[in-house]
């Protein structure tokens, strides 16, 4: 059969909700872009009933996945292998499927990492970084903030002990690095950071992390996880409150998309151009 008649690869997006998932016009942009012949869906699982779901995707010859809420601690237990990554953040956003099983990846905090340090152009290197929240999110970018090597990384969280907890899962990483690594409660914060990051949903719910004058040094950026298609309130008030500039998590979408289909398919794309289009696409709808 003749390359060109074969069945196109198959991909997909598993969550629930999934409907307001961007992940299929950033993967069909990419496959165009590198003249990859697969296709991505949407995949709405039943709360209970992840792993049938993508046993069933895998039977019907799927190659891959990515799992979005509330399904990334079950992905991670449905894996037969977990790369460093997945370990380490104790969760899954990417799944390979091969002959040997179910590979569990996570790229969400390879694609914070590369989204602060490319198109904002911010080194981590030696830089004094806060972390909001203690939860899923900021566990999946512990390892690659702490692979970026910043001076100092802090946790920041409302309840001090998940923050404490958290820097004991990494600090043998910290110190390998030569990461000086601590955390603690809001009011703990000490002094003011180049980086802050913002790992919590409070933007959704409207809530700001209540951090103490001075967070901010000059010229620090602050960063939100969340993204939308005007600026999330945690970026208001942070540059309010002395940040010099404010990003959304629109980028760390674009650069883990970007990331997971580099390891399905041996080619990295480029995210300039899909990242346009995107934040014109959010901008239109809102």
């Amino acid at each position: 059969m003749p390359a060109g008649d074969l069945p196109a690869d198959r991909y997909a997006v598993i969550g629930h909700p999934v409907e307001h998932s961007q992940s299929p016009f950033i993967h069909a942009e990419f496959a165009r872009e590198t003249a990859q012949r697969l296709t991505y869906e949407r995949l709405l699982a039943p709360l209970d009933a992840f792993a049938a779901t993508v046993r069933t995707f895998i039977e019907h010859g799927a190659r891959g996945a990515n799992v979005t809420v509330p399904f990334k601690l079950e992905a991670h237990a449905l894996a037969d292998r977990l790369t460093e990554r997945a370990q380490a953040a104790g969760a899954v956003n990417t799944l390979v499927f091969d002959a040997d099983g179910i590979t569990g990846d996570n790229t969400d905090g390879v694609g914070l990492v590369r989204d602060i340090e490319g198109p904002l152009g911010v080194s981590l290197a030696g830089r004094r970084v806060l972390l909001l929240g203690a939860g899923g999110a900021s566990r999946g970018a512990m390892l690659p903030l702490i692979e970026a090597k910043p001076a100092t990384l802090f946790i920041a969280n409302r309840t001090a002990s998940r923050a404490d907890e958290l820097v004991g899962r990494f600090t043998d990483a910290a110190k390998r690095q030569a990461v000086s690594l601590a955390g603690g409660g809001w009011d703990a914060v000490p002094g003011s950071f180049d980086v802050v990051i913002n790992a919590t949903a409070g933007s959704l719910q409207g809530d700001v992390p209540p951090l103490p004058a001075g967070t901010y040094t000059a010229g620090a950026l602050a960063y939100d996880m969340m993204y939308g298609a005007q600026p999330t309130v945690f970026m208001t008030h942070a540059l309010s409150a002395g940040a010099d500039r404010a990003a959304d998590g629109l980028g760390m979408l674009v650069e883990q998309a970007a990331e997971a289909f580099a390891v399905w398919r041996g080619v990295r794309p480029s995210t300039d151009v899909v990242r346009a289009a995107l934040r014109a696409r959010l901008a239109a709808k809102g």
